[in-house]
């Protein structure tokens, strides 16, 4: 239960192409967390913000300074790897929007996908399915 004049704890989905991981964590999300959390969205695009929106994002916004302002604000982000890398999801993700979402104080919780060029040693090989169960767990988990 919230306290009267508290803020929601702010849940933010980033994502860029065309929104699909986005929108699986989103749908995904939405049931699962506690009552006291907003789920936000910012895509590196119009298509991927349309597309968490749809999924059931509270509210959304698009491009690099949306990423800046709402990286910052967060309390947690959740996302695919190439969101921390500067020119990553095939350039969508420019320097300054992976030095602000890889430096907000929020917790992480990423999406690991070799089509981004990063390899993260102690993954198992796993279908996007079970990658995304697995984040929201973990996403729970972090919450409380």
């Amino acid at each position: 239960m919230m306290q009267p004049n508290a803020r929601p704890r702010r849940v933010l989905v980033i994502d860029g192409q065309g929104g699909g991981i986005g929108g699986q964590l989103v749908r995904l999300l939405q049931p699962a967390l506690p009552a006291d959390c907003e789920l936000l969205c910012v895509g590196t695009n119009a298509l991927a913000t349309g597309a968490m929106l749809k999924a059931g994002a509270a509210r959304g916004a698009t491009g690099e300074n949306a990423v800046v302002l709402n990286a910052a604000r967060a309390d947690l982000i959740l996302g695919p790897i190439g969101i921390i890398a500067a020119n990553g999801i095939m350039g969508e993700v420019s320097p300054a929007m992976a030095t602000a979402i890889s430096g907000a104080p929020a917790p992480k919780v990423l999406i690991p996908s070799s089509t981004c060029g990063i390899r993260v040693a102690g993954t198992e090989d796993c279908k996007l399915d079970e990658y995304l169960r697995r984040a929201v767990q973990q996403a729970v988990q972090v919450l409380g």
